[in-house]
């Protein structure tokens, strides 16, 4: 594998696909920046809308009340970092995306909060500014223009695993390697466990007949923004129908 920032698409040994509003796919990438830093791997990291995928579905009768709101904020984010790689290129998605996931996910619980506020000017401007970039960039939250090539990477995702899924998607060594959905996990590992845990999931990648492994039930995820801190074992729900799931 090669040392690194992504450069040009295709480049990476992992493409890794996020929408900013998912919380799974925020500690998956965690965990993989842990063991980025340990071993010789480059990320590109890419986009899934989970507004656009569900773009068909009743949101009324398929999803909780707040959740139209929070994936339409998570469009509106990747619309954004759409005008950072097409100005500033593939690598400023990697500080962009760090920078959204410390606002959302790292600051206390969003109770009282309007549906939605993972996508104001505010929160962008402030990762914008934590990433590097010029905050002139925020006027792209809603240039729907962009939309188009975020749905096409989301159909590249989705052509990989399938669409009964969810965020993250994880690409191994593209174009040829296996892609997968997840690995989905709920709390941070150390150090140590990541490049374990980092290990065994390769294994599994590399193995041609690997299909699946899945269960629905799960603590919830361990950020601030559940509520739930380092090393604490979070609430235990069915997330059948959680912010992380793509629908039919």
């Amino acid at each position: 594998m090669r040392s690194g920032s992504a450069g040009s698409a295709g480049t990476a040994d992992i493409n890794f696909y996020f929408d900013p509003i998912c919380p799974f796919a925020w500690m998956t990438s965690k965990w993989i920046r842990i063991v980025q830093a340990q071993r010789d791997y480059t990320v590109d990291w890419r986009f899934i809308s989970l507004r656009l995928i569900n773009s068909h579905i009743d949101y009324d009768s398929h999803f909780p009340p707040e959740y139209e709101a929070q994936h339409t904020a998570g469009l509106r984010l990747l619309r954004m970092a759409s005008a950072v790689r097409e100005k500033h290129g593939r690598e400023a998605i990697d500080p962009l995306y760090a920078a959204y996931g410390a606002h959302i996910f790292e600051v206390g619980t969003d109770d009282g909060r309007e549906p939605g506020w993972q996508g104001a000017p505010e929160l962008a401007t402030a990762a914008l500014t934590e990433a590097g970039l010029p905050n002139s960039l925020v006027e792209f939250l809603d240039d729907t223009s962009r939309d188009v090539e975020i749905q096409a990477e989301s159909n590249e995702a989705l052509s990989l695993t399938g669409k009964d899924v969810g965020t993250p998607i994880v690409h191994f060594e593209p174009p040829d390697g296996a892609a997968f959905f997840g690995p989905v996990i709920s709390r941070l590992p150390d150090e140590k466990q990541a490049a374990e845990l980092w290990d065994h999931v390769v294994g599994l990648a590399q193995f041609p007949g690997f299909a699946e492994l899945k269960r629905s039930l799960r603590e919830q995820p361990q950020l601030p923004s559940f509520g739930v801190t380092a090393q604490e074992t979070g609430k235990v729900e069915d997330w059948h129908a959680g912010s992380r799931r793509l629908k039919k």
